[in-house]
């Protein structure tokens, strides 16, 4: 790895991570904006390109850094010969933040400085590495030298001082250190060291007072979609609720009310915008606890992971993330094949018309819960789906009164979809004993239960009946994919071709090794599964409650409003994906990437992401790769009109039928 000085926004981003939330800690954006401008025009000053003072800001020496940060502030200034000042210049540039911001976490991970976690976490890489100047090497990373600046007598070097000065401008020592009276002075004594870092500290101090003042005077209503507008949309008749949605974004604006009878108002936001906001800011605005309280009221659970936000939710994911990796599924690759494969052989019968929903579903769980839990369930599998659904629905969408909740949930169907819950719970846990474990790879049911006896505490017992019984519902949303990949793939026969190709050539000497089974050796099927994930976005919308108010397009969202982002929305804009509804999986070849923009969101956005983002589309590959290769498939009526099951997650109508028409490779014996 190269080594090299860190540039000032660097030092100044890690100074702000709280790698007990694996986040950053909350400044207001035009707040960091302002501290990361000011902090790479520190540097340029310290480098000799510019100087400053209070009343003007100048450039001494317009020549490239070869830093595409502090190069693009130089630039900037050079270009303008009206002299301005340093606070001019840190609004004026503070438009380029977050890209400076994204840019710089990208450096810190590719120098394994941080290492990054799905859902936009970040901690300090466990590896050392090599400082940015003598005095400070490995063992010395930003924290500990401000630290010995502020709570020892020696004097700071200047790219110290600067640092202090603009950390204490967004008011953070408090959080970051244990700070008494004695080293607030310090701090102070410190700010006041140096004319460069003084001028530019106080720059940022002034720009970040102005915008607590510019709230619009006249804030819009949400606007409501008419009943009328709801019934005539194109999509509502074959359940494409998130096209639909699309449709109100585009003429309502990014907020939307919806009014259905004997239901509460629902709050939509739903955009190519409210993605990239919610991805990036969503932490600081929604909670998702509130929504859940009925949900884990139902499972008994105190604080689920779904329900967590912050730090606790931070830990759990870190803790359960090992047995959701792509890493698990590969070193069981060699046992998934066997259970794709047995299970075909099974239920698959030549001749046959099978319905999809079931089919898909009972194949999904055959692999998922014993992947997870060890556990086969798939004789409870639609009661428990069926009592999940209703808990989900009852509580997140709908919210009746409490006596209505009661009387829906004493019902035969619901009290057998409880029992069926207990049942899966109990057989994962006697599965689970430690004799029962030797030898065994680890898993989720292994980790889940391994964090209840480390730390009862953090994850209570009430809350194994959920995390226990949660694959299940994953296996849900991925038969749900698998269901419509199937109907995509076999009314698309030249995909379909592609498809076994790649499949024949990976099994023409049995099953590979794991090991070397790379993207590249099924890539249409990657991009095959990829578009399927978008245009078919079983997951596409998330609840949420505002925990602190902000505005959207000049709409006032206050405090414990109850809101759903719709971030399946955007894979139905033209503007992030033209022409939506062909598919296409050429959108996921360079340069287009269309699967690396937040437009693109299957599977949830910001701290929520689904744990196992890369695992499903790995494992929905193999899966479909197996299908391909073993049997030629065909819609039994020819004539189907596609249609979503919307309710809960979007699945395949249940009308939906294959015909296994022939069997293309026979099982090995």
């Amino acid at each position: 790895m190269a080594t090299r000085r860190l540039n000032l926004p660097e030092e100044l981003v890690l100074m702000l991570l709280n790698e007990q939330t694996g986040y950053f800690y909350q400044v207001p954006g035009w707040s960091l904006n302002c501290a990361v401008i000011g902090a790479a025009l520190a540097d340029l000053s310290l480098q000799s390109r510019i100087d400053t003072d209070i009343e003007s800001l100048f450039v001494l020496d317009p020549t490239e850094t070869g830093d595409p940060v502090l190069d693009l502030c130089l630039k900037a200034i050079s270009k303008d010969k009206t002299p301005h000042n340093a606070r001019y210049w840190i609004e004026r540039l503070a438009v380029h933040a977050e890209d400076i911001i994204d840019s710089t976490l990208d450096r810190l991970v590719k120098l394994e400085i941080l290492k990054h976690h799905e859902g936009e976490f970040w901690t300090l890489a466990p590896a050392t590495w090599h400082g940015y100047s003598q005095e400070h090497t490995a063992s010395q990373l930003i924290k500990s030298r401000i630290s010995d600046a502020i709570f020892s007598n020696t004097i700071p070097l200047p790219r110290d001082i600067i640092i202090v000065g603009l950390v204490n401008s967004c008011g953070l020592f408090h959080f970051i250190f244990e700070i008494d009276e004695k080293a607030e002075k310090r701090i102070e004594q410190i700010c006041q060291m140096e004319l460069i870092g003084r001028s530019i500290a106080a720059a940022v101090k002034d720009s970040i007072a102005v915008p607590l003042l510019q709230r619009p005077s006249f804030k819009k209503k949400i606007p409501s979609v008419p009943l009328l507008k709801i019934l005539s949309n194109r999509h509502v008749w074959n359940g494409n609720i998130p096209a639909m949605l699309a449709d109100f974004a585009k003429e309502y604006g990014s907020v939307f009310r919806i009014n259905i009878p004997l239901t509460q108002p629902m709050t939509f936001l739903a955009g190519i915008d409210i993605n990239r906001w919610v991805h990036r800011n969503g932490r600081q605005y929604l909670t998702s606890k509130k929504f859940y309280q009925g949900v884990e009221n139902e499972y008994g659970g105190i604080g689920v992971l779904v329900s967590l936000d912050g730090s606790d939710h931070f830990t759990l994911r870190r803790a359960l993330q090992r047995a959701y990796s792509v890493r698990k599924l590969e070193s069981e690759m060699n046992s998934v094949f066997d259970m794709i494969r047995n299970h075909m052989k099974s239920h698959w019968k030549v001749g046959s018309h099978v319905q999809v929903y079931e089919t898909s579903r009972k194949l999904s769980n055959a692999q998922i819960m014993p992947l997870l839990t060890s556990t086969e369930t798939n004789d409870i599998f639609e009661d428990v789906m069926k009592w999940k659904n209703a808990v989900q629905m009852i509580h997140i969408v709908f919210n009746p009164p409490k006596f209505v909740t009661r009387l829906l949930f004493n019902t035969s169907r619901m009290k057998r979809g409880r029992k069926a819950v207990d049942d899966a719970v109990k057989r994962v846990q006697q599965n689970h004993t430690p004799e029962q474990r030797v030898g065994q790879p680890w898993e989720l049911a292994d980790e889940t239960l391994s964090l209840y006896a480390s730390d009862p505490q953090f994850f209570p017992e009430a809350n194994l009946r959920f995390m226990l019984s949660s694959p299940m519902l994953a296996s849900q949303y991925f038969s749900d994919l698998m269901g419509c990949a199937i109907y995509a793939m076999v009314t698309q026969p030249d995909l379909y071709a592609k498809i076994r190709s790649e499949a024949d050539a990976i099994f023409s000497n049995g099953d590979p090794d794991p090991e070397t089974l790379d993207l590249s050796d099924f890539d249409v099927t990657h991009r095959f599964v990829l578009e399927c994930q978008r245009i078919y976005p079983v997951v596409y919308l998330i609840p949420r409650n505002v925990s602190n108010s902000w505005l959207v397009d000049d709409i006032e969202l206050p405090v414990g409003e109850h809101v759903f982002i719709v971030m399946g929305a955007a894979h139905f804009m033209e503007e992030a994906f033209p022409e939506p509804f062909k598919f296409d999986i050429d959108r996921y070849l360079p340069p287009t990437n269309a699967h690396r923009s937040t437009s693109f969101a299957p599977v949830g956005l910001g701290t929520h992401m689904c744990l196992g983002v890369r695992w499903v589309v790995k494992h929905m590959a193999v899966n479909l790769l197996m299908i391909a290769h073993h049997f030629r498939l065909e819609l039994s009526d020819p004539n189907f009109k596609f249609k979503f099951n919307a309710y809960s997650s979007l699945s395949v109508s249940k009308k939906l039928k294959i015909h296994i028409a022939e069997r293309w490779k026979d099982f090995p014996a």
